[in-house]
């Protein structure tokens, strides 16, 4: 068995210009285009040291390339979700049975609970493990309250944080490897939530995925906040993902990063 990370990614629909948006007005999209770069996001992951798994597609299910909302991995858990919107539930199909022939062990959001992993955003520092869970139009207090209970064999903090200006909490605000929560100013609801908060210059900016110790990639729509990164050490991977971002996506959620 490969030693190498894996990063679970899903082939983009032929349906993605269908895509829902809640914050930002409805654009057009073009799915040659989104697949093109989709490509490059996947061979950037790969070029990084990252094996590439593919989640079977949902052709059908046009939001299905964001696979990391219907998937939140920790550890040995695997815990499919139940998105928040009822559009994408049919995305969940088959991912249990995915997880468990990665060698996963599986469990769900079950009854009332709603949970996007979107809204998941887990940040690690000496001292512990903390995973913020974003409230808002997808994840409810029930879904937060099942997650806390499945991480606590692993010992993980789980706090739920405000999610009202944005789609999810990672649309706001992710971290960097030592921590520090960055975030674009007008759609964080809380800083105060997060003991180290810093605001980006640009909304890109706020999305980073850490793909080596000092590695970054983050989207080319945030080339002031890569520079900014640059400064602070950080290797910067740039990914053009223009046709995903038209739906509220970014670098987060195309990938399911597991370490």
């Amino acid at each position: 068995m490969s030693s190498a990370p894996r990063a679970v990614v899903r082939r983009p629909s032929p349906r993605l210009a269908d895509g829902l948006v809640t914050h930002i007005e409805k654009a057009a999209v073009d799915p040659d285009l989104a697949l093109v770069q989709w490509r490059g996001y996947v061979d950037a992951l790969a070029e990084a040291g990252w094996e590439i798994v593919e989640m079977p597609a949902a052709e059908q299910c046009p939001d299905s390339v964001f696979v990391e909302d219907v998937l939140v991995v920790h550890d040995s858990l695997a815990v499919v979700t139940n998105p928040g919107a009822a559009e994408r539930r049919p995305e969940t199909a088959g991912v249990a049975e995915f997880a468990a022939g990665l060698g996963l062990d599986v469990a769900h959001i079950e009854g009332a609970g709603t949970l996007d992993g979107g809204d998941v955003l887990r940040v690690v520092t000496p001292e512990t493990t903390t995973m913020y869970v974003g409230l808002g139009s997808r994840t409810n207090g029930e879904g937060v309250r099942q997650l806390a209970e499945l991480m606590k064999p692993f010992d993980v903090r789980v706090q739920a944080v405000p999610c009202e200006r944005a789609l999810h909490l990672k649309s706001a605000v992710t971290a960097l490897p030592d921590g520090t929560v960055i975030g674009w100013d007008p759609v964080v609801d809380d800083k105060d939530a997060f003991p180290s908060y810093e605001g980006m210059p640009e909304e890109g900016g706020a999305h980073v995925i850490r793909v080596g110790e000092d590695h970054l990639v983050m989207a080319t729509s945030a080339p002031r906040s890569a520079d900014l990164l640059r400064d602070r050490g950080y290797t910067v991977t740039a990914v053009d993902i223009s046709e995903f971002e038209k739906l509220e996506g970014c670098v987060t959620c195309l990938s399911v990063r597991i370490r």
